[in-house]
């Protein structure tokens, strides 16, 4: 294989698994292929090209000149300001098309895309650095931005079930969890011991991946007569 074949392979397959993971998690009441996989190839062109544009312009300087020094904390920052909302807009595409109806929608959706713009992260930073970044990112960043954009995703379904009327507690949350990871991340690139905390956020990363899926399951297994219906009515 060539070297951008493996890069390739190893941006996209990493989080294709995690995503056929989770699309078939959702069994009750599965969602549109073509959604999910839309969401997918948002996140990894639409998300990614406006997070490049925007960050590109904040942090490496162009048209405005950084508004902060570039140090660690503020790269962070603007890496969970900018990324998180530009992912959320691949999420946006289903929720608009009145695809979600509960948390377990908006999990698949928001994994979805989140798993989308890492990939392509990935690949891009396989290009810039090499093909031995892109595999160890592809075992730690698809896990992270997929956390981060189910997140949102979740905040989307329960509003889509009229059991939220803000998305502020959610992007907050998405953008805060992103902005602690990189802050640390870019530390630990100096003082290894940080790898210990990293290590912690992507076990909590996981457990929030986990806590949605049981309770999207749940909440799918209590509205079991509201997919028959909804089914009888469809045909």
């Amino acid at each position: 294989m060539n070297p951008v074949s493996i890069l390739v392979f190893f941006a996209y397959a990493p989080a294709l698994i995690i995503l056929w993971y989770f699309y078939h998690a959702d069994r009750y009441e599965p969602e549109p292929r073509r959604y999910v996989i839309g969401t997918f190839l948002l996140g990894g062109t639409l998300s990614v090209g406006i997070a490049y544009i925007l960050e590109s312009v904040l942090t490496v300087g162009g048209a405005v000149t950084p508004l902060l020094p570039t140090t660690a904390f503020y790269v962070a920052l603007i890496a969970g300001l900018v990324e998180e909302p530009s992912k959320a807009l691949a999420i946006r595409w289903p929720f608009k098309a009145g695809q979600m109806d509960g948390i377990m929608d908006g999990l698949v959706y928001g994994v979805a895309a989140g798993l989308g713009f890492a990939a392509t992260e990935n690949f891009l930073y396989g290009l810039g650095w090499g093909v031995s970044v892109t595999i160890t990112r592809a075992f730690l960043t698809p896990f992270a931005h997929g956390t981060w954009s189910a997140i949102i995703g979740v905040g989307y379904g329960l509003m889509a079930e009229g059991k939220t009327d803000s998305m502020w507690p959610f992007y907050s949350l998405a953008i805060f969890l992103h902005f602690i990871w990189d802050y640390y991340a870019f530390l630990s690139s100096t003082i290894p011991s940080y790898n210990i905390l990293l290590v912690f956020f992507i076990i909590l990363n996981l457990a929030i991946l986990r806590y949605f899926m049981i309770t999207g399951q749940a909440e799918d297994r209590a509205k079991l007569w509201y997919y028959w219906f909804k089914r009888r009515d469809g045909m």
